[in-house]
This record gives structure tokens, C-alpha cells and sequence, in this order.
């Protein structure tokens, strides 16, 4: 099983930055595909970014040049960068994990964390 923890999130004003953190609980070699989505109030959970074992990148068309997924292997966590965020950016994050390794029928091979809010608001 893969666990998943996400930090960073919290209120930021129009124009300002966030660091968002994903931990995850087995060796991130050993997952196919790390991500960021998000959902906003009353919206559907939207992709943000992603970011394969062999760093592949792709990012969802409303972030484009304001975020950067990036990871540290030796630390088993991906990162996502927020800068210049805009008040349509308020939503809960969620990391997501796809693994083949720790696929069940169970779980598909698609795990998430717990999500974290960002609200970003004068």
C-alpha cells in the first residue's frame, strides 16, 4: 500500500507563492507516476501537474508557466511550485500515486493523500 502526505497549503494573497509537499510511504522508484490535482468548491477534481519515474512533466493548460512539479528521490517527495497564484487557484490539493508495483484489485494502482487547501484571497 502507498501512503501519501501532503503539506504546504495555506492563504496566500493574488500574486504570491506556495511549496506544496507530497511524502510518500515506499521508495518513489518504485511508482510510475507522481501528481498534483485539484478540486475547487462545486467544480470536478481538475489535473494540475504530473511527473512520471523517468521525469516526464505535464501540466494542466491553467497553470502553464506558474508551476513546477519537481521531485527528490532521495527523499521520496514531489513538490509542487505555485507562484503568481490567482484567486481561481483556491481548491484542495491532492497528491495522487500511480504505482504497477502495489497494484491490487482493490485499488487499482491509483492511491491518494488526504489533501491539502489553498485559498488564495486578499
Amino acid at each position: 500500500q502507498v501512503q501519501l502526505v501532503e503539506s504546504g497549503g495555506g492563504l496566500v494573497q493574488p500574486g504570491g507563492s506556495l511549496r506544496l509537499s507530497c511524502a510518500t510511504s515506499v521508495n518513489i522508484f518504485d511508482i510510475n507516476q507522481m501528481g498534483w490535482y485539484r478540486q475547487a468548491p462545486g467544480k470536478e477534481r481538475e489535473l494540475v501537474a504530473t511527473i512520471t519515474r523517468a521525469n516526464n512533466i505535464n501540466y494542466g493548460n491553467s497553470v502553464k508557466g506558474r508551476f513546477t512539479i519537481s521531485k527528490d528521490n532521495a527523499k521520496n517527495t514531489v513538490f509542487l511550485q505555485m507562484n503568481s497564484l490567482k484567486p481561481e487557484d483556491t481548491g484542495i490539493y491532492y497528491c495522487n500515486a500511480r504505482s504497477a508495483l502495489y497494484e491490487s484489485a482493490s485499488n487499482g494502482g491509483t492511491f491518494w493523500g488526504q489533501g491539502t487547501p489553498v485559498t488564495v484571497s486578499e
